[in-house]
């Protein structure tokens, strides 16, 4: 429980402070101030400025943010006069400018989630192979009583081509208790055997009492780690859009959300269940967050940051700024309305662990 809890906060906080050094690098870099950089939402717990930066830990341990100078254009001076001081404001910098900034945060999180799956390709990945290899035969089972071996491909049974394990397992299934002819290829020899499927095998067995898999170790070299890792990338990221929008369509017509949606209690538990498998999960499942913090920043909703460049995008199209006190209170009306978000589905993981789901 304490290492679960341990490898939860350590994730959560390395993503966040990736996702917030996004917008603070961009912004010091263009020229804009940074009045706070906090871990974590207020009240804040603890602050040191250094420079002119103050550096917060904070008590609610769901995000993090930056605080740039000028950010909320509410605090603009009315005086349409602008100092040489004024290009240290965010409200001040070009649109581009203000684009840049804003698209840090998400940018950061993609590079994270590609580079933590670049680095697991270059371990290697079980992969769909297109041919289906015997892992395991039971004893005393059909396989073994033909001579099948462990290492053995299945290509074809009864003149039916077999890619993958469901391809063997209908055809079996269709003739239990009949001849049934396997195609065999081992040590690049193919060789045919005849079997007959039990129609009552062990518990725990199948019909010929073999363990198959199509999945193969591959690993990738390092011409095509980065390809892989940022299409593999790029596919997830599609599949979050939809879960999201369909996910926000269930909760807008009050239904409730699929099983399959987590809050900070439901990461919390799932990451105690990829620690059981081991580095490589953490660093998997890591690298999913990574990449979901992304997709749902980049959403146009307002408090996001998607929110706020659809603001820099509504300014480009109608040509004008609109009333700083709208953008302000959309805002803050968005943030109300995720810490919402974030209480339902917390409560809906609350009570999918009180049913042992």
């Amino acid at each position: 429980m304490f290492l679960t809890a341990l490898v939860f906060f350590a994730i959560l906080s390395i993503l966040v402070l990736i996702h917030e050094f996004g917008h603070y690098a961009v912004a010091r870099l263009i020229g804009v101030h940074v009045e706070e950089f906090g871990l974590g939402l207020p009240p804040r717990v603890i602050g040191k400025k250094i420079g002119n930066t103050i550096y917060s830990l904070n008590w609610l341990p769901i995000g993090g943010f930056v605080r740039l100078a000028g950010e909320d254009e509410v605090d603009r001076p009315k005086s349409k006069v602008l100092s040489p001081k004024s290009k240290m404001y965010f409200w001040a910098r070009s649109k581009k400018e203000r684009a840049a900034i804003l698209v840090a945060g998400v940018t950061m999180n993609f590079l994270l989630a590609v580079g933590l799956t670049g680095y697991l390709l270059s371990q290697g990945v079980l992969e769909p192979s297109g041919r289906v290899r015997i892992e395991k035969i039971q004893p005393g089972s059909p396989a073994e009583t033909i001579g099948l071996l462990e290492g053995d491909s299945i290509t074809f049974i009864e003149q039916k081509q077999v890619t993958i394990p469901r391809d063997l397992i209908d055809t079996t299934r269709a003739h239990l208790g009949e001849n049934v002819t396997l195609t065999i290829v081992r040590d690049k020899n193919e060789t045919q055997m005849t079997v007959i499927p039990r129609k009552n095998p062990p518990a725990g067995q199948g019909p010929l009492g073999v363990v198959i898999t199509d999945l193969e170790l591959r690993t990738y070299s390092l011409l095509e780690i980065p390809g892989e890792a940022i299409r593999i990338n790029i596919v997830r990221a599609k599949d979050m859009f939809a879960g999201i929008i369909g996910t926000l369509w269930r909760l807008a017509t009050l239904k409730a959300p699929s099983s399959d949606v987590a809050g900070p209690i439901g990461i919390a538990r799932v990451t105690g269940e990829a620690v059981k498998f081991g580095w490589k999960a953490v660093i998997e499942f890591m690298s999913i967050l990574s990449l979901n913090l992304a997709v749902l920043n980049i959403l146009p909703i307002p408090a996001l940051d998607g929110g706020r460049l659809a603001f820099v995008f509504l300014e480009k199209l109608i040509g004008r700024k609109l009333r700083p006190a709208f953008e302000h209170s959309a805002h803050q009306m968005g943030m109300i309305i995720l810490l919402g978000l974030i209480l339902l589905v917390s409560i809906n993981d609350i009570l999918r662990l009180t049913k042992g789901l």
